[in-house]
């Protein structure tokens, strides 16, 4: 038992949070994925989430906030018109819960919605952002929305003193929800095209990666996280990462990798202040400690998860180690902090 084991070592806990990948949800019937391998729940994994919201609602120690790690509902929605109708159920089903909830977009978020959408939806977070540190990039008042929207990199905050949570977005580069006119969308495509030349850029290359579903970090993106860190760096803080892709080739299937993972797996690896990256995209989770102690976790999809089970976690954070404490396919996990 790992939480009875962390009591007897009575170590202080500093606070707690949840975690939710991949829920998926469509008001349509069971499918299957795209390789039709896998089941998925599309109408039972609100119930999921529903179980998942419930259960950090009662917790003793109430948990300071959730993380949702993108693809809230289903690319279907887009077919059947019903988009706007799958996002508000899901969101009523977050807004049952008692603490904030931090969203992270994913691909299926663009299957649904142009990124200037999104920017002025509910699935925005942002304003929980901790603007006290380093200005955030770009998104100033007065800024056209496609200025903003070039300049969305991810954002950041403070739940509790020397610990920061960096969320990062992993579509930055991606011609997923940006107009074909920007100049992100140009980069993207070119950077697609040159790894991958199947005419359907969803079907794997000779690099699996390379794919339209998948995306990446831009090097003014990666410079913001630089900064950040650096402030982290200085200030003894202990940080997370959260982005929807995985970075880690060992924490993921290759299929699911970001596409220049290496650029911000280098940007983390130097920076002592980091000791963790969540993501979600691969349904079927992983898990890997570098050789710096950096912790990559991919959380299990709730898209796949049987009716009788459930994919949701809570992280217990103490000053030298965190816990996972999962339900249903969620694995246990012990993460301690690299030592300097």
């Amino acid at each position: 038992n790992l939480m009875g084991t962390e009591a007897e070592n009575d170590l202080q806990l500093c606070f707690t949070f949840g975690v939710i990948a991949d829920i998926q949800y469509a008001d349509i019937e069971d499918g299957y994925n795209f390789s039709r391998s896998r089941k998925r729940y599309y109408r039972n994994s609100i119930n999921l989430l529903r179980n998942a919201v419930a259960k950090w609602n009662k917790e003793t120690v109430q948990p300071k906030f959730i993380l949702q790690l993108g693809d809230v509902i289903d690319g279907f929605n887009a077919e059947h018109k019903a988009s706007e109708k799958a996002l508000q159920t899901a969101i009523e089903e977050f807004n049952i819960c008692t603490v904030p909830v931090h969203h992270i977009w994913g691909n299926h978020e663009f299957y649904n919605f142009t990124r200037d959408y999104l920017i002025t939806s509910m699935l925005n977070s942002k304003h929980l952002e901790d603007t006290t540190v380093i200005p955030p990039p770009g998104v100033n008042e007065g800024k056209t929305m496609e200025a903003k929207s070039e300049t969305f990199y991810g954002y950041h905050f403070s739940p509790f003193p020397k610990f920061r949570f960096v969320l990062i977005d992993s579509y930055d580069l991606s011609i997923l929800g940006r107009t074909q006119s920007s100049k992100k969308y140009q980069v993207s495509l070119r950077m697609l095209k040159k790894h991958n030349k199947n005419e359907n850029l969803n079907v794997s290359p000779g690099i699996p990666y390379f794919v339209q579903f998948n995306g990446g970090f831009s090097q003014e993106q990666l410079e913001w996280l630089h900064k950040v860190l650096t402030f982290s760096d200085g200030n003894q803080e202990k940080v997370t990462v959260v982005g929807h892709i995985p970075i880690h080739p060992l924490a993921t299937d290759l299929l699911c990798l970001a596409w220049n993972y290496t650029e911000i797996l280098s940007v983390l690896q130097s920076h002592k202040s980091v000791v963790c990256f969540l993501a979600g995209h691969d349904h079927d989770g992983g898990y890997h400690q570098d050789e710096h102690g950096i912790h990559y976790i991919t959380f299990e999809g709730v898209i796949e998860t049987p009716p009788d089970s459930n994919a949701f976690g809570t992280i217990y954070v103490y000053e030298d180690r965190m816990i996972l404490k999962g339900m249903g396919r969620i694995s246990d996990r012990v993460m301690h902090y690299r030592r300097d």
